[in-house]
């Protein structure tokens, strides 16, 4: 009977020991640089065999050395979920914490004036957003999202991204961007390598002469009120390169630059790549 009981036991010991084959790859192996913020970027590391990453269900697209690129809105939730498929089949799921923002918010004590507009204006804005929308969808491969970012102009910064006025409790929208004060004509530079994904063939309502650059994995930048776009549709332009000028197209109260960043559809501040502006 104790022999019994002695084999049974070693058959069990047998099923539930670890296996002695070479580990495979898991979601630890996914390596990310740097801290998860609100309106951040990070750049991580998926190991060989990961064949599918996706972040809260955007696909998020790996390089061949295993590279990829995540970003994380303004209003991003405290966690993300990074979500794994590995070539054997197995699935896994990394929560990230997402640390909040520190956005410059006015409490206006006047009640939000929705502003009317007509028929006309809504009929050729559909149209603008609608380029808008067709060129971040633009896939272009462009690698300037691996590169360390830097200003497409040096100046002073006169709006900051995430800036919002809440009115008597409701809030407005919040500023997108990055505005640098310049006048009219000065130089705006790539502030990385990428393909220009549209270059407006006239002033739109808002955004005036607007320029897009794909910086590839979902991350585009985006230039407005520009006086001169001096690139054209699907052309490839370097870190430093001239690309337009300053200006005051569109809805602008004076000559800047306003530069926007995405990653998909998640909104990103300028400040989070390319950290405190140089002295002039």
């Amino acid at each position: 009977m104790l022999l019994r009981i002695l084999v049974a036991a070693l058959a069990v010991s047998a099923i539930v020991a670890p296996s002695s084959a070479s580990p495979t790859a898991s979601v630890a192996d996914i390596i990310l640089s740097g801290p998860a913020l609100q309106g951040g970027v990070l750049q991580g590391t998926a190991p060989a065999g990961t064949v599918d990453l996706r972040l809260d269900g955007q696909p998020v697209p790996i390089d061949t050395d295993g590279r990829f690129l995540i970003g994380f809105d303004r209003d991003a939730l405290p966690q993300a979920r990074l979500a794994a498929r590995f070539a054997d089949g197995r699935t896994t799921d990394r929560l990230i914490a997402v640390s909040p923002g520190s956005w410059r918010i006015e409490r206006v004590n006047a009640p939000l004036r929705a502003g009317r507009s007509s028929e006309a204006f809504l009929a050729l804005r559909r149209s603008e957003l609608e380029q808008i929308a067709a060129a971040r969808k633009k896939v272009t491969g462009a690698q300037g999202w691996r590169q360390p970012f830097k200003w497409p102009r040096v100046g002073r910064i006169s709006g900051l991204f995430g800036s919002q006025r809440i009115y008597q409790g409701v809030p407005g929208s919040y500023h997108g961007g990055i505005d640098i004060v310049g006048a009219t004509g000065e130089p705006v530079v790539a502030p990385a390598d990428g393909v220009v994904i549209l270059a407006a063939d006239h002033p739109f309502t808002l955004e005036g002469r607007l320029l897009m650059i794909d910086h590839g994995h979902g991350l585009s930048s985006a230039f407005l009120h520009l006086s001169r776009i001096d690139v054209k549709l699907g052309d490839a332009v370097r870190q430093g390169q001239r690309i337009g000028a300053v200006g005051a197209t569109g809805r602008a109260t004076g000559p800047h630059l306003h530069w926007g960043l995405r990653w998909h559809e998640a909104r990103i501040d300028p400040l989070r790549l390319v950290g405190a502006m140089p002295s002039q």
